[in-house]
C-alpha cells in the first residue's frame, strides 16, 4: 500500500468549500446533484453529517445509530444518511455554513491526535483489508469531503478545488481499490498491472501480484502485462460512481491482458 498523510489538506479543502457556499444564491441550493434525490443543500447536509458522526465516534466514543435486524452496511448508511439529510431540510444554508465552520477545526484536532500507523477507527471496506491502517481511514474521509465538494461545484457550474495538491491524494487513495478489483484474478508473483492517470494531478502506479493477492505500489521493476490509462477527472468520477463502469471504460485506454485491464478499470472506492 502507498501510505498517505492528508491531514494538512482538510483546512484547505474546507476553506474552498466554505468560500464556494458563501457565494451561492438561494436557487443554487435547490439545484439537483449527481446524488439521486439530493439537491445541493442535501449534499451540504451530508457533509455536515460526516463531520458530526466522525466527531461523535472518533473523539467522543459514541457508537451512533444501531443497525436494524439483518441490515447490511450499505442499507444502514443509506438509511441513516437519508434520515439526517431529511431532518436538515428545516435548517437554513446559513446555519449549515456556520456549523461547518465551527466543527471543522474541532475535526482537524481529531485528525492531529490520531496515531496514523495504528488501526483505523472505521475500516475502509473497499480497500479490502479486515483492519485498515488509520492513515487510510483518514484519507478515505478526505476523499469523501473532496468528492462531495466537486458534486456541488458540478451542480452550480463552478470549477475549483482541483489543483494537483488537493486532487492527487484523492487519486492515490482511490487507487487502493484496484487490488480489490483484481482479487479474484490470481496471477504469478511479480505480475504487474500499470495504471496511468493523465493530467496535472496524475502519474503512474503499479498493482503487483505476490501470487496470492495484489498490492498497490508507486512503481514496478517488472513490465506490466496490462495497462489502464485514463484522465484524472475520469478516475475520481469512476471510483466514486459519478459515472458508470461502462462510461469509464469508454473514456479509458486499456491494453495487454484484457481481463486484468477491464477489472482494474472497474475499481470502486465507495461503499455500495
Amino acid at each position: 500500500m502507498i501510505r498517505l498523510d492528508v491531514r494538512q489538506l482538510f483546512p484547505v479543502e474546507r476553506h474552498a468549500l466554505l468560500s464556494l457556499l458563501e457565494t451561492l444564491q438561494p436557487a443554487d441550493w435547490a439545484r439537483p446533484t449527481v446524488c439521486p434525490g439530493w439537491a445541493v443543500q442535501d449534499v451540504v447536509a451530508h457533509i455536515l453529517n460526516d463531520y458530526m458522526r466522525r466527531l461523535s465516534g472518533s473523539r467522543d466514543g459514541y457508537a451512533g445509530a444501531s443497525f436494524a435486524d439483518d441490515e447490511t452496511l450499505p442499507a444502514y448508511l443509506a438509511r441513516v444518511n437519508g434520515e439526517f439529510v431529511r431532518a436538515m431540510r428545516q435548517c437554513s444554508p446559513e446555519m449549515m455554513i456556520d456549523l461547518l465552520a465551527h466543527l471543522g477545526p474541532q475535526l482537524d484536532a481529531v485528525w492531529a491526535d490520531i496515531a496514523m500507523d495504528g488501526a483505523a477507527h472505521l475500516n475502509v471496506s473497499w480497500a479490502g483489508s479486515q483492519t485498515s491502517p488509520a492513515w487510510l481511514d483518514v484519507a478515505r474521509d478526505y476523499t469523501e469531503f473532496w468528492v462531495h465538494q466537486q458534486q456541488i461545484r458540478d451542480a452550480v457550474s463552478q470549477a475549483g478545488a482541483d489543483d494537483p495538491g488537493l486532487l492527487n491524494p484523492v487519486l492515490v487513495t482511490f487507487l487502493h481499490a484496484v487490488p480489490v478489483a483484481l482479487r479474484d484474478l490470481p496471477r504469478p508473483s511479480g505480475t504487474a498491472v500499470e495504471v496511468e492517470v493523465t493530467g496535472p494531478a496524475g502519474g503512474r502506479w503499479a498493482v503487483i501480484s505476490d501470487g496470492a493477492q495484489w498490492d498497490l505500489t508507486a512503481e514496478s521493476k517488472h513490465d506490466p502485462v496490462a495497462t489502464v490509462r485514463m484522465g484524472q477527472d475520469t478516475l475520481w468520477r469512476l471510483a466514486s460512481r459519478g459515472i458508470t463502469v461502462e462510461q469509464g471504460r469508454e473514456r479509458a485506454e486499456l491494453s495487454g491482458d484484457r481481463q486484468l485491464a477491464e477489472a482494474a478499470a472497474a475499481l470502486l472506492a465507495v461503499v455500495a
